[in-house]
Protein backbone atom coordinates (compact mmCIF):
# COMPACT_ATOMS: atom_id res chain seq x y z
CA UNK A 1 0.00 0.00 0.00
CA UNK A 2 2.98 2.43 0.89
CA UNK A 3 4.83 1.69 -2.40
CA UNK A 4 1.78 2.25 -4.21
CA UNK A 5 0.99 5.51 -2.68
CA UNK A 6 4.67 6.37 -3.69
CA UNK A 7 3.89 5.48 -7.22
CA UNK A 8 0.65 7.64 -7.04
CA UNK A 9 3.12 10.83 -6.17
CA UNK A 10 5.60 10.10 -8.46
CA UNK A 11 2.97 9.93 -11.23
CA UNK A 12 0.18 13.02 -10.15
CA UNK A 13 3.79 14.68 -9.93
CA UNK A 14 5.21 13.78 -13.35
CA UNK A 15 1.78 14.65 -15.01
CA UNK A 16 2.53 18.43 -13.26
CA UNK A 17 5.82 19.10 -14.56
CA UNK A 18 5.13 17.27 -18.02
CA UNK A 19 3.43 20.90 -19.28
CA UNK A 20 6.58 22.77 -20.21
CA UNK A 21 6.08 26.97 -18.95
CA UNK A 22 7.70 29.07 -21.47
CA UNK A 23 8.34 32.63 -20.87
CA UNK A 24 8.20 34.93 -24.20
CA UNK A 25 12.24 34.94 -24.92
CA UNK A 26 12.63 31.39 -24.80
CA UNK A 27 9.71 30.99 -27.38
CA UNK A 28 11.78 33.61 -29.51
CA UNK A 29 14.92 31.87 -29.17
CA UNK A 30 13.44 28.56 -30.38
CA UNK A 31 11.57 30.43 -33.36
CA UNK A 32 15.06 31.74 -34.37
CA UNK A 33 16.22 28.33 -33.85
CA UNK A 34 13.90 26.50 -35.70
CA UNK A 35 11.77 28.21 -38.10
CA UNK A 36 12.73 26.95 -41.10
CA UNK A 37 12.55 29.97 -43.06
CA UNK A 38 15.28 31.17 -41.31
CA UNK A 39 17.05 28.18 -42.07
CA UNK A 40 16.15 28.67 -45.86
CA UNK A 41 18.07 31.93 -45.71
CA UNK A 42 21.28 30.30 -43.73
CA UNK A 43 21.49 27.81 -46.99
CA UNK A 44 21.29 30.07 -49.35
CA UNK A 45 23.95 32.29 -47.64
CA UNK A 46 26.13 29.19 -47.25
CA UNK A 47 25.32 29.05 -51.70
CA UNK A 48 25.96 32.22 -52.29
CA UNK A 49 29.30 32.47 -50.31
CA UNK A 50 30.57 29.18 -51.74
CA UNK A 51 29.68 30.46 -55.52
CA UNK A 52 31.75 33.57 -54.43
CA UNK A 53 34.78 30.99 -54.09
CA UNK A 54 35.27 30.71 -57.60
CA UNK A 55 35.14 34.38 -58.80
CA UNK A 56 39.11 34.49 -59.68
CA UNK A 57 38.79 31.83 -61.69
CA UNK A 58 39.98 31.43 -65.17
CA UNK A 59 38.76 30.76 -68.44
CA UNK A 60 38.96 27.40 -68.82
CA UNK A 61 41.59 26.05 -71.79
CA UNK A 62 40.47 25.32 -75.29
CA UNK A 63 42.15 21.99 -77.36
CA UNK A 64 41.67 21.07 -80.67
CA UNK A 65 43.37 18.18 -83.04
CA UNK A 66 42.39 17.53 -86.87
CA UNK A 67 43.93 17.31 -90.22
CA UNK A 68 45.24 20.67 -91.52
CA UNK A 69 45.02 21.79 -95.65
CA UNK A 70 45.04 18.18 -96.34
CA UNK A 71 44.25 16.89 -99.88
CA UNK A 72 41.28 15.21 -100.42
CA UNK A 73 43.63 12.72 -103.06
CA UNK A 74 45.42 10.71 -100.50
CA UNK A 75 47.55 9.48 -103.39
CA UNK A 76 48.57 12.90 -102.58
CA UNK A 77 49.91 12.47 -98.68
CA UNK A 78 52.77 10.77 -99.41
CA UNK A 79 56.01 11.46 -100.91
CA UNK A 80 55.83 11.84 -104.72
CA UNK A 81 58.23 9.66 -107.12
CA UNK A 82 59.50 13.06 -108.52
CA UNK A 83 61.03 13.75 -104.88
CA UNK A 84 57.84 16.28 -104.22
CA UNK A 85 57.25 16.56 -100.99
CA UNK A 86 53.65 15.04 -100.05
CA UNK A 87 50.68 17.59 -99.07
CA UNK A 88 48.83 17.97 -95.51
CA UNK A 89 49.56 18.51 -92.08
CA UNK A 90 48.59 16.90 -88.47
CA UNK A 91 47.77 19.48 -86.26
CA UNK A 92 47.10 20.06 -82.64
CA UNK A 93 46.49 23.45 -80.89
CA UNK A 94 45.92 24.70 -77.21
CA UNK A 95 44.38 28.07 -76.53
CA UNK A 96 43.87 29.82 -73.41
CA UNK A 97 42.87 33.50 -72.24
CA UNK A 98 44.16 35.01 -69.51
CA UNK A 99 41.62 36.82 -66.93
CA UNK A 100 41.50 40.65 -66.42
CA UNK A 101 42.23 41.62 -63.61
CA UNK A 102 40.13 44.40 -62.94
CA UNK A 103 37.24 42.25 -63.93
CA UNK A 104 38.44 39.51 -61.29
CA UNK A 105 38.22 41.94 -59.11
CA UNK A 106 35.06 43.59 -59.68
CA UNK A 107 33.31 40.30 -59.88
CA UNK A 108 35.14 38.88 -56.34
CA UNK A 109 33.44 42.27 -55.05
CA UNK A 110 30.26 41.35 -56.95
CA UNK A 111 29.41 37.87 -55.52
CA UNK A 112 31.20 38.04 -51.72
CA UNK A 113 28.53 40.91 -51.29
CA UNK A 114 25.75 38.94 -52.65
CA UNK A 115 25.26 37.27 -49.73
CA UNK A 116 24.63 40.18 -47.84
CA UNK A 117 21.26 40.79 -48.71
CA UNK A 118 20.23 37.62 -47.45
CA UNK A 119 21.90 38.12 -44.36
CA UNK A 120 19.20 41.22 -43.84
CA UNK A 121 16.62 39.44 -45.57
CA UNK A 122 17.20 37.06 -42.63
CA UNK A 123 16.95 39.57 -40.20
CA UNK A 124 13.56 41.05 -41.56
CA UNK A 125 11.89 37.81 -41.21
CA UNK A 126 12.87 37.08 -37.91
CA UNK A 127 11.62 40.69 -37.16
CA UNK A 128 8.30 39.50 -38.63
CA UNK A 129 8.29 36.22 -36.61
CA UNK A 130 8.98 37.59 -33.27
CA UNK A 131 5.45 40.33 -33.91
CA UNK A 132 3.51 37.20 -34.38
CA UNK A 133 4.66 35.55 -32.18
CA UNK A 134 4.76 38.15 -29.57
CA UNK A 135 0.82 39.22 -30.70
CA UNK A 136 0.24 35.24 -29.86
CA UNK A 137 1.79 35.22 -26.93
CA UNK A 138 -0.21 38.06 -25.74
CA UNK A 139 -3.54 37.12 -26.78
CA UNK A 140 -3.33 34.10 -24.62
CA UNK A 141 -2.50 35.97 -21.63
CA UNK A 142 -5.16 37.97 -21.72
CA UNK A 143 -7.42 35.22 -22.49
CA UNK A 144 -6.27 33.53 -19.32
CA UNK A 145 -7.14 36.53 -17.12
CA UNK A 146 -10.45 36.51 -19.23
CA UNK A 147 -10.95 32.56 -18.23
CA UNK A 148 -10.23 33.19 -14.49
CA UNK A 149 -13.02 35.92 -14.67
CA UNK A 150 -15.12 33.75 -15.64
CA UNK A 151 -14.55 31.13 -12.54
CA UNK A 152 -14.80 34.08 -10.02
CA UNK A 153 -18.11 34.85 -11.91
CA UNK A 154 -19.16 31.06 -11.81
CA UNK A 155 -19.00 31.66 -7.52
CA UNK A 156 -20.74 34.79 -7.67
CA UNK A 157 -23.70 33.04 -9.83
CA UNK A 158 -23.68 30.56 -7.88
CA UNK A 159 -24.40 32.35 -4.77
CA UNK A 160 -26.93 34.04 -6.13
CA UNK A 161 -28.63 31.22 -7.42
CA UNK A 162 -28.80 29.61 -3.79
CA UNK A 163 -29.22 32.56 -2.35
CA UNK A 164 -32.62 33.03 -3.93
CA UNK A 165 -33.74 29.78 -3.90
CA UNK A 166 -33.57 29.89 0.21
CA UNK A 167 -35.23 32.84 0.44
CA UNK A 168 -38.24 32.27 -2.33
CA UNK A 169 -38.70 28.74 -0.43
CA UNK A 170 -38.94 31.02 3.17
CA UNK A 171 -41.21 33.47 1.34
CA UNK A 172 -38.40 36.05 2.01
CA UNK A 173 -37.43 36.75 -1.49
CA UNK A 174 -38.64 37.25 -5.24
CA UNK A 175 -37.74 35.20 -7.83
CA UNK A 176 -38.08 37.22 -10.91
CA UNK A 177 -33.68 37.85 -11.34
CA UNK A 178 -33.22 33.70 -10.71
CA UNK A 179 -33.49 32.77 -14.12
CA UNK A 180 -31.27 35.36 -14.73
CA UNK A 181 -28.59 34.29 -12.81
CA UNK A 182 -29.54 30.35 -14.69
CA UNK A 183 -29.12 32.01 -17.60
CA UNK A 184 -25.92 33.87 -17.48
CA UNK A 185 -24.10 30.71 -15.46
CA UNK A 186 -24.98 28.79 -18.68
CA UNK A 187 -23.45 31.50 -20.65
CA UNK A 188 -20.53 31.30 -18.91
CA UNK A 189 -20.05 27.67 -19.97
CA UNK A 190 -20.52 28.82 -23.63
CA UNK A 191 -18.11 31.55 -23.05
CA UNK A 192 -15.63 29.53 -21.24
CA UNK A 193 -15.48 27.15 -24.12
CA UNK A 194 -15.20 29.51 -26.36
CA UNK A 195 -11.97 31.08 -24.73
CA UNK A 196 -10.36 27.72 -24.51
CA UNK A 197 -11.07 26.96 -27.89
CA UNK A 198 -9.14 30.16 -28.79
CA UNK A 199 -6.17 29.35 -26.12
CA UNK A 200 -5.94 26.29 -28.24
CA UNK A 201 -5.35 28.57 -31.27
CA UNK A 202 -2.94 30.57 -29.84
CA UNK A 203 -0.99 27.05 -28.60
CA UNK A 204 -0.92 25.56 -32.11
CA UNK A 205 0.19 29.21 -33.82
CA UNK A 206 3.13 29.23 -31.39
CA UNK A 207 4.06 25.68 -31.81
CA UNK A 208 4.11 26.53 -35.72
CA UNK A 209 5.92 29.44 -35.41
CA UNK A 210 8.93 27.26 -32.92
CA UNK A 211 8.33 24.62 -35.61
CA UNK A 212 7.21 21.71 -33.05
CA UNK A 213 4.46 19.29 -33.51
CA UNK A 214 1.07 21.48 -33.75
CA UNK A 215 -0.32 19.67 -30.55
CA UNK A 216 2.34 20.03 -28.32
CA UNK A 217 0.94 21.37 -25.14
CA UNK A 218 2.58 23.74 -22.95
CA UNK A 219 1.41 26.48 -20.88
CA UNK A 220 3.42 30.49 -20.34
CA UNK A 221 4.40 32.58 -17.92
CA UNK A 222 1.63 35.39 -17.78
CA UNK A 223 3.27 38.16 -16.69
CA UNK A 224 3.67 40.91 -18.84
CA UNK A 225 5.44 44.99 -19.39
CA UNK A 226 4.20 47.78 -20.67
CA UNK A 227 7.13 49.71 -21.96
CA UNK A 228 8.36 53.27 -22.14
CA UNK A 229 9.47 54.27 -25.78
CA UNK A 230 11.95 57.00 -26.79
CA UNK A 231 10.98 58.76 -30.15
CA UNK A 232 14.29 58.31 -32.58
CA UNK A 233 15.43 60.16 -35.99
CA UNK A 234 15.31 58.90 -39.20
CA UNK A 235 19.36 57.87 -38.75
CA UNK A 236 18.16 55.11 -36.05
CA UNK A 237 15.72 52.95 -38.63
CA UNK A 238 18.59 53.18 -41.09
CA UNK A 239 20.63 51.89 -38.42
CA UNK A 240 18.14 49.36 -37.04
CA UNK A 241 16.00 48.22 -39.46
CA UNK A 242 16.85 45.00 -41.53
CA UNK A 243 14.81 45.78 -44.38
CA UNK A 244 15.99 49.37 -44.87
CA UNK A 245 19.74 47.98 -44.64
CA UNK A 246 18.86 45.07 -47.18
CA UNK A 247 17.65 47.76 -49.79
CA UNK A 248 21.08 49.12 -49.12
CA UNK A 249 22.98 46.17 -49.69
CA UNK A 250 21.39 46.20 -52.65
CA UNK A 251 22.65 49.49 -53.40
CA UNK A 252 25.99 48.82 -52.79
CA UNK A 253 25.57 45.38 -55.05
CA UNK A 254 24.25 47.43 -58.01
CA UNK A 255 27.57 49.78 -57.90
CA UNK A 256 29.06 46.35 -57.69
CA UNK A 257 27.78 44.88 -60.34
CA UNK A 258 28.03 48.66 -62.20
CA UNK A 259 32.10 48.43 -61.68
CA UNK A 260 32.22 44.86 -63.13
CA UNK A 261 30.10 46.00 -66.62
CA UNK A 262 32.87 48.57 -66.88
CA UNK A 263 35.85 46.14 -66.47
CA UNK A 264 34.54 44.44 -69.00
CA UNK A 265 35.52 47.28 -71.28
CA UNK A 266 39.21 46.60 -70.64
CA UNK A 267 40.66 44.32 -73.21
CA UNK A 268 41.86 40.77 -72.50
CA UNK A 269 44.50 39.10 -73.51
CA UNK A 270 45.43 35.11 -74.74
CA UNK A 271 47.98 32.75 -76.32
CA UNK A 272 46.95 30.11 -78.45
CA UNK A 273 49.60 27.50 -79.64
CA UNK A 274 49.84 25.07 -82.43
CA UNK A 275 51.35 22.34 -83.56
CA UNK A 276 51.74 20.31 -86.77
CA UNK A 277 53.01 16.94 -88.11
CA UNK A 278 53.46 17.33 -91.91
CA UNK A 279 53.01 14.07 -94.67
CA UNK A 280 55.43 12.70 -97.19
CA UNK A 281 58.50 14.61 -95.84
CA UNK A 282 56.87 17.83 -94.77
CA UNK A 283 58.95 19.08 -91.13
CA UNK A 284 57.55 19.62 -88.31
CA UNK A 285 56.11 23.22 -87.77
CA UNK A 286 54.39 25.35 -85.02
CA UNK A 287 52.34 28.74 -84.84
CA UNK A 288 52.48 31.10 -81.60
CA UNK A 289 49.59 33.90 -81.78
CA UNK A 290 49.36 36.13 -79.44
CA UNK A 291 45.39 37.36 -79.44
CA UNK A 292 43.38 39.97 -78.29
CA UNK A 293 39.59 40.87 -77.65
CA UNK A 294 38.59 44.16 -77.60
CA UNK A 295 35.59 45.21 -76.12
CA UNK A 296 35.71 48.79 -76.51
CA UNK A 297 35.07 48.60 -80.10
CA UNK A 298 31.72 50.66 -80.56
CA UNK A 299 29.64 47.71 -82.55
CA UNK A 300 30.92 45.99 -78.90
CA UNK A 301 30.72 47.74 -75.98
CA UNK A 302 26.95 49.22 -76.73
CA UNK A 303 25.68 46.66 -74.54
CA UNK A 304 28.02 47.16 -71.56
CA UNK A 305 27.57 50.60 -72.18
CA UNK A 306 23.78 50.25 -71.77
CA UNK A 307 23.88 48.02 -68.64
CA UNK A 308 26.61 50.75 -67.06
CA UNK A 309 23.38 53.24 -67.48
CA UNK A 310 20.63 51.10 -66.75
CA UNK A 311 22.25 50.14 -63.35
CA UNK A 312 22.74 53.70 -62.52
CA UNK A 313 19.22 54.52 -62.80
CA UNK A 314 18.69 51.32 -60.59
CA UNK A 315 20.55 52.68 -57.96
CA UNK A 316 18.85 56.39 -57.85
CA UNK A 317 15.50 53.98 -57.37
CA UNK A 318 16.90 51.74 -54.65
CA UNK A 319 18.02 55.12 -53.17
CA UNK A 320 14.35 56.72 -53.32
CA UNK A 321 12.60 53.52 -52.50
CA UNK A 322 15.27 53.52 -48.97
CA UNK A 323 14.00 57.28 -48.36
CA UNK A 324 10.38 56.04 -48.77
CA UNK A 325 10.89 53.03 -46.18
CA UNK A 326 12.30 55.34 -44.21
CA UNK A 327 9.70 58.13 -44.09
CA UNK A 328 6.97 55.41 -43.56
CA UNK A 329 8.94 53.57 -40.33
CA UNK A 330 9.27 57.27 -38.71
CA UNK A 331 5.84 58.21 -39.27
CA UNK A 332 4.53 54.86 -38.46
CA UNK A 333 6.84 55.00 -34.88
CA UNK A 334 5.63 58.66 -34.11
CA UNK A 335 1.88 57.78 -34.89
CA UNK A 336 2.00 54.45 -32.74
CA UNK A 337 4.09 56.32 -29.78
CA UNK A 338 1.32 58.98 -29.66
CA UNK A 339 -1.43 55.98 -29.47
CA UNK A 340 1.08 54.45 -27.11
CA UNK A 341 0.62 57.32 -24.69
CA UNK A 342 -3.36 57.88 -24.78
CA UNK A 343 -3.81 54.23 -25.15
CA UNK A 344 -1.91 53.89 -21.16
CA UNK A 345 -4.00 56.88 -20.25
CA UNK A 346 -7.44 54.47 -21.01
CA UNK A 347 -5.95 51.50 -19.62
CA UNK A 348 -4.81 53.72 -16.18
CA UNK A 349 -8.53 55.00 -15.51
CA UNK A 350 -9.68 51.78 -15.83
CA UNK A 351 -7.40 50.46 -13.03
CA UNK A 352 -7.79 53.40 -10.94
CA UNK A 353 -10.52 54.72 -11.32
CA UNK A 354 -13.34 52.61 -13.55
CA UNK A 355 -12.57 49.04 -11.93
CA UNK A 356 -12.60 50.36 -8.34
CA UNK A 357 -15.82 51.99 -8.78
CA UNK A 358 -18.05 49.11 -10.31
CA UNK A 359 -16.18 46.97 -7.84
CA UNK A 360 -17.36 48.79 -4.46
CA UNK A 361 -21.22 49.07 -6.19
CA UNK A 362 -21.18 45.36 -6.44
CA UNK A 363 -19.63 44.85 -2.87
CA UNK A 364 -22.01 47.29 -1.66
CA UNK A 365 -24.83 45.74 -3.02
CA UNK A 366 -24.05 42.09 -2.48
CA UNK A 367 -23.91 43.58 1.53
CA UNK A 368 -27.17 45.44 1.10
CA UNK A 369 -28.87 42.29 -0.41
CA UNK A 370 -27.21 39.79 2.73
CA UNK A 371 -28.93 42.31 4.87
CA UNK A 372 -32.28 42.03 2.89
CA UNK A 373 -32.84 45.45 2.19
CA UNK A 374 -31.99 45.11 -2.04
CA UNK A 375 -33.27 42.45 -4.37
CA UNK A 376 -31.61 40.08 -6.25
CA UNK A 377 -32.36 41.59 -9.75
CA UNK A 378 -30.21 45.10 -8.33
CA UNK A 379 -27.22 42.97 -7.09
CA UNK A 380 -27.10 41.19 -10.90
CA UNK A 381 -27.36 44.13 -12.49
CA UNK A 382 -24.15 45.75 -10.29
CA UNK A 383 -22.17 42.27 -10.86
CA UNK A 384 -23.24 42.44 -15.17
CA UNK A 385 -21.93 45.78 -15.01
CA UNK A 386 -18.58 45.04 -12.83
CA UNK A 387 -18.17 42.09 -15.82
CA UNK A 388 -18.58 43.94 -18.60
CA UNK A 389 -16.18 46.40 -17.11
CA UNK A 390 -13.50 43.91 -16.68
CA UNK A 391 -14.01 42.45 -20.02
CA UNK A 392 -13.90 46.00 -21.47
CA UNK A 393 -10.39 46.82 -19.79
CA UNK A 394 -9.21 43.15 -20.64
CA UNK A 395 -10.10 44.30 -24.33
CA UNK A 396 -8.68 47.69 -23.71
CA UNK A 397 -5.02 46.03 -22.39
CA UNK A 398 -4.79 43.74 -25.45
CA UNK A 399 -5.09 46.27 -27.39
CA UNK A 400 -2.11 48.36 -25.80
CA UNK A 401 -0.27 45.14 -25.38
CA UNK A 402 -0.80 44.70 -29.33
CA UNK A 403 -0.04 47.99 -30.23
CA UNK A 404 3.85 47.56 -28.34
CA UNK A 405 4.03 44.46 -30.95
CA UNK A 406 3.53 46.53 -34.12
CA UNK A 407 5.78 49.78 -32.44
CA UNK A 408 8.55 47.17 -31.83
CA UNK A 409 8.25 45.54 -34.89
CA UNK A 410 8.57 49.33 -36.53
CA UNK A 411 11.54 49.78 -34.47
CA UNK A 412 12.94 46.13 -34.80
CA UNK A 413 13.23 45.37 -31.05
CA UNK A 414 13.02 41.82 -30.24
Amino acid sequence: MKYLLLISFLTLSLGAYSQSRMKLDEILQTVQANHPSVKMYDAEVQSMDAAAKGAKSWMPPEFGTGLWMVPYNTALWKKQPEGMNGMGQYAVSAQQMFPNKKEQQANAQYMQAMSSVNKENKEGTLNELYASAKSSFYAWIILQKKLKVLDDNEDVLNFMIKSAELRYKNGLGKINAYYKAKAAIAKLESDRIALQNDVQQQKVLLNTLMNREKMTDFSIDTSYELKEYDFHDDSYFVQTRSDIKAVERNIDLTYLQQNLEKSKLKPQFGVRYEHMFGFGGIPMQYSLMAMMKLPIAGWSSKMYKANVESLKWKAESLEQQKQMMVNEASGMSNGMMAAIKSKKKQVLLYEQNIMPAVQKNFQSMQLAYEQNTEELFELFDAWETMNMTRMEYFDQLQELLNMQVILEKVLQQK
